[in-house]
């Protein structure tokens, strides 16, 4: 990576930004104190929602972090399919006795305003995914002194980065948890998603720009692994989901490693774009009549998935996870990286007195 950005961060750990309330400011910054790289999801918020969690972000840290930012998606959803789905969730309604939301509730999630906040206001760096930003958005923030980074889930999405002028790619395997950032939504390319140590390598030979790594990393050893197959950090999502600083409900975080939960798929049934969760009762039976409709059916459903966590039923939740869930240690965020960073520094030493690096 290049030292510049390099130098934001002393260790190859970034906290992925995990829209939904997550990623609160106490999170990204227990882990920008503790030498890596925090992020702040704007996703699903306003941009003044966003600015104020910046604002609150930069009084407990003066270390550098990232905004992570949603592309606006284009019009493709089949409306009477919407509507089919609709009627289908009746009974949910009636079950948690919630009203279904209005799926035309907006689809760029405010995204020309929060680039005025990023622009206006600059922070260290700024992600983004579901899509690549364009020339001109990429060098109005190089700018403002912002560096730039965008997820990808294949070789060719990963060129498309490169193209933009981002900074770095995120490498996002299929083993990542919460939704896969492809650039275009194709139903009949479900599940068929590169494995991450796969798709370092494709990546690697398809552009020159830096890759963080992200999915299914849970352990020190994991990171020393993709850095090793040529990554220059690794992005940790649901490690970071059930620390102590992490926004994510109690339920969530406790179901992590519930024996009750035992594996992950990527969905539909939430939000109409694959995402992957734990295997619940909703999941299991809306799953597989949700129609390729985001973010009509992320709105359609928000309603439903509140009232479930108020309710305490982690069934009717969307457990966002991704594939090494059952690994996850409840810990201070903080405390979090160092035991990654020892763990990493071991499974260096090992190699290295192996004589394998």
């Amino acid at each position: 990576m290049s030292s510049a950005l390099t130098d934001l961060f002393p260790l190859p750990i970034v906290q992925a930004p995990m829209a939904g309330g997550v990623s609160v400011p106490q999170l990204a910054a227990a882990v920008c104190e503790a030498g890596g790289l925090g992020f702040l999801a704007a996703g699903y918020k306003t941009a003044d929602g966003m600015y104020q969690e910046i604002k609150q972000l930069r009084s407990l840290t003066s270390r550098p972090f990232g905004v992570n930012v949603f592309m606006p998606q284009p019009e493709y959803a089949d409306p009477a399919a919407v509507d089919v789905y609709a009627h289908q969730l009746a009974g949910e309604a009636t079950w948690y006795e919630a009203e279904l939301g209005d799926p035309d509730s907006g689809r760029d999630d405010g995204f020309e305003a929060k680039l005025v906040v990023l622009r206006d206001n600059p922070v260290p760096v700024v992600s983004f995914h579901f899509g690549v930003p364009s020339r001109e958005v990429v060098d109005a923030l190089h700018r403002v002194g912002t560096f730039v980074l965008a997820a990808a889930t294949t070789p060719d999405e990963a060129r498309a980065v490169e193209r933009a002028g981002a900074d770095a790619v995120i490498a996002q395997g299929i083993e990542a948890g919460g939704h896969q950032g492809t650039h275009r939504d194709i139903p009949e390319t479900d599940g068929s998603g590169l494995g991450l140590l796969s798709l370092i390598a494709q990546v690697r030979e398809a552009v020159g720009i830096p890759i963080v790594a992200a999915g299914g990393i849970m352990r020190g050893s994991q990171i020393a692994g993709v850095l090793a197959a040529g990554a220059s950090a690794a992005q940790l999502g649901t490690a970071f989901l059930a620390t102590h600083e992490s926004g994510a409900n109690a339920l969530h975080k406790r179901a992590l490693t519930n024996p009750l939960f035992v594996r992950t798929e990527l969905t539909r049934a939430f939000s109409g774009r694959p995402a992957r969760g734990l295997v619940n009762r909703f999941l299991r039976e809306h799953g597989p009549y949700a129609p390729p409709a985001y973010p009509e059916i992320h709105h359609l459903t928000s309603p439903l998935r509140k009232a479930a966590a108020k309710a305490g039923d982690a069934q009717g939740m969307a457990l966002w996870a991704g594939q090494g869930h059952r690994m996850a240690r409840e810990l201070p965020a903080g405390q979090l990286v160092e035991v990654l960073a020892g763990e990493l520094a071991a499974a260096r030493a090992a190699l290295t007195g192996g004589g394998l690096l």
